[in-house]
């Protein structure tokens, strides 16, 4: 899977539902409260866009402005704290859908991508 290395945990390493917790604790502890829902949402759509930008410019055919962040994992950090204040303010249990998501995929995908010849080549 990419550069990850699956089973590679560190002793800092959380699973998604300690994520859902600490984020929910610093939001109580440090931001007040949490935005509106909308609010959170345009904010998430903003950090996709940011780490759009770097990908593209990284991996795509755009080049770095002067001074222009180059870090992919902050992006992907910053998304990721946007969608974790979203499930926590809506009630979604990511460890759990995430499950939900995997079994899904596998049940409908198990055979498309094997057969998939454009990813053969």
């Amino acid at each position: 899977m990419g550069r990850y290395r699956e089973g590679h945990l560190k002793e800092k390493d959380m699973t998604i539902r300690e994520a859902q917790e600490r984020v929910d604790q610093w939001i109580k502890t440090y931001g007040v409260r949490y935005f509106n829902e909308l609010t959170n949402m345009a904010c998430l759509t903003e950090e996709v866009g940011e780490l759009a930008r770097v990908m593209a410019r990284k991996y795509g055919e755009q080049s770095f402005k002067e001074g222009e962040s180059q870090d992919v994992s902050e992006e992907m950090a910053d998304v990721l704290w946007v969608l974790l204040c979203l499930a926590n303010q809506t009630g979604v249990d990511l460890t759990e859908e995430l499950q939900k998501s995997i079994e899904k995929k596998t049940q409908r995908d198990s055979l498309r991508h094997i057969h998939n010849k454009k990813l053969l080549a």
